[in-house]
């Protein structure tokens, strides 16, 4: 009987994966504008199918691996290991295609006096070292940090690029998702959390400077696109170069285009310069 249910599973993956069927999952950051992309596509191409779901850039890459979707969304780089991983599951490294570029902010709430932070002190704060919101110029206030799980590609992508490897503190609460983030940080006058740019609103945004001497530079298409806003980075989609081809192949062409990147900027993200649209 077990046996039959792991056939029929993999009858069900097979048929969902066919041909005018695409299968997204991966990270949540991406997961707005993954919806947003397939939701015209399909619009535009009836006899195509678009599946897409989050679960956090770990989890689409175990999809990749397992074959299970045919597209991994991811809001940082693969890791050696997962390029190992598809090595042996599919005979080849996957394809890379860099997708959108986004600002990664800082939020806080929105009734929090302070305008900017360094990123060591965005650190301190995110490490647990600094406690209370006095110490880095704002209010007489204990700060709550909230972060998000360790399948996060955001969460590794942040604690890489900012921590700069450190753990983040005990006391910092882990949420599922972005939006969770910024809903709990709406709530919480002492709150701090993280995330992509399109999820900030209700939140404040705050400017953040490289260092003391370097001005406190805010998260728009002009500084994430020039690089001078200090935490931008690239999203990305993986896959199987085995079936960068047809429909698929099509899509990803689309979401590359002109018209597909229009739709970064609507949901609130930032297309990616030209030259940067291949793999």
């Amino acid at each position: 009987m077990k046996k039959l249910f792991t056939l029929l599973a993999a009858i069900a993956i097979t048929a969902n994966m066919q041909a005018g069927n695409i299968t997204v999952k991966g990270s949540d950051t991406l997961v707005i504008l993954a919806q947003k992309w397939a939701e015209v596509y399909m619009g535009e191409h009836k006899d195509v199918k678009i599946q897409v779901t989050g679960g956090g850039t770990g989890t689409g890459f175990a999809a990749l691996q397992n074959q299970t979707t045919d597209l991994c969304d991811a809001s940082r780089k693969a890791k050696p290991a997962e390029i190992a991983n598809c090595l042996k599951a599919f005979g080849k490294r996957p394809t890379e295609y860099k997708v959108a570029l986004d600002g990664l902010s800082v939020y806080v709430n929105p009734e929090n006096s302070l305008k900017e932070l360094t990123l060591d002190q965005v650190k301190d704060i995110f490490t647990g070292k600094v406690k209370n919101w006095k110490d880095v110029g704002g209010p007489d206030a204990p700060i709550t940090v909230y972060s998000r799980e360790n399948s996060s590609g955001t969460y590794e992508f942040f604690k890489e690029h900012v921590l700069k490897g450190s753990d983040f503190a005990a006391s910092a609460q882990t949420m599922p998702g972005t939006a969770a983030i910024v809903q709990a940080v709406v709530k919480d006058k002492g709150a701090i959390g993280y995330g992509g740019a399109a999820y900030g609103g209700g939140s404040k945004l705050l400017a953040i400077k490289k260092d003391e001497a370097s001005p406190a530079i805010t998260p728009t298409e002009e500084t994430v696109v020039n690089g001078t806003y200090p935490i931008w980075r690239h999203l990305f989609v993986y896959l199987d170069p085995a079936k960068d081809k047809g429909e698929t192949a099509a899509y990803l062409n689309w979401i590359r285009s002109d018209e597909g990147q229009k739709y970064t900027k609507e949901v609130g993200y930032y297309p990616l310069p030209k030259n940067l649209r291949s793999n």
